[in-house]
């Protein structure tokens, strides 16, 4: 099991430099061809420990699974937003995965005093932020973000999967797997397609 030492570094500096309340944000789906973006927000308890915490791309679903209650519940504030795939096309993924994750964090209280957000580009949320490449293996509140976020808008896909049968959305999630493209290509777009992200795809069939 990973030591969780080095998952809380990041925010020891924080907590050095004077700050008290550090959320770790972050999304999943920014890259499906369907569905929503979704962006959770967490603030854990210094040097809280979860095991088995980590970057969620490098749990399995049933870990995922199991750590989210956990996460919820050990949690001093989390929040969990979609931006919808009509707001993705209305104004692009990085806005709307900005979107989601103001709506995420606009849940939390206490506010939080800093915000720690994965990747390398972040807009002004109204207040202190730093992003962090890699943040989901590199902050436990980045990484429990991450956890939520996955298994949230997996959880929404799924349904999606009965909503609109024969496009797998249960298996893939959206993602621009062989079987999307195929159903596609027999059933054409549905109702929680991007259509922005649709246009190489029908320009080349």
């Amino acid at each position: 099991m990973r030591e969780q030492t080095d998952l809380w570094a990041i925010e020891d500096s924080l907590y050095g430099e004077g700050f008290h309340r550090i959320c770790g944000v972050d999304e999943a789906g920014r890259g499906p061809l369907a569905g929503p973006v979704c962006a959770a927000a967490v603030i854990l308890p210094p040097h809280c420990r979860i095991p088995g915490l980590d970057d969620s791309k490098k749990l399995t679903d049933g870990k995922r699974r199991e750590l989210f209650p956990v996460i919820c519940r050990e949690a001093i504030s989390y929040g969990i937003a979609f931006a919808s795939a009509e707001e993705i096309d209305e104004i692009n993924i990085l806005q709307a995965t900005f979107l989601a994750m103001e709506r995420a964090m606009s849940q939390l209280a206490p506010r939080p005093d800093m915000a720690l957000i994965d990747g390398n580009r972040a807009k002004d949320f109204g207040l202190p932020v730093r992003t962090v490449v890699k943040g989901d293996s590199l902050s436990a509140n980045i990484a429990a973000a991450s956890v939520l976020a996955k298994v949230t808008r997996d959880d929404w896909m799924i349904r999606a999967g009965f909503d609109y049968p024969g496009y797998g959305f249960e298996v893939h999630k959206g993602y621009g797997t062989r079987q999307h493209y195929a159903a596609l290509q027999e059933r054409g777009p549905c109702g929680i397609h991007r259509s922005t992200f649709l246009k190489k795809f029908y320009g080349k069939s």
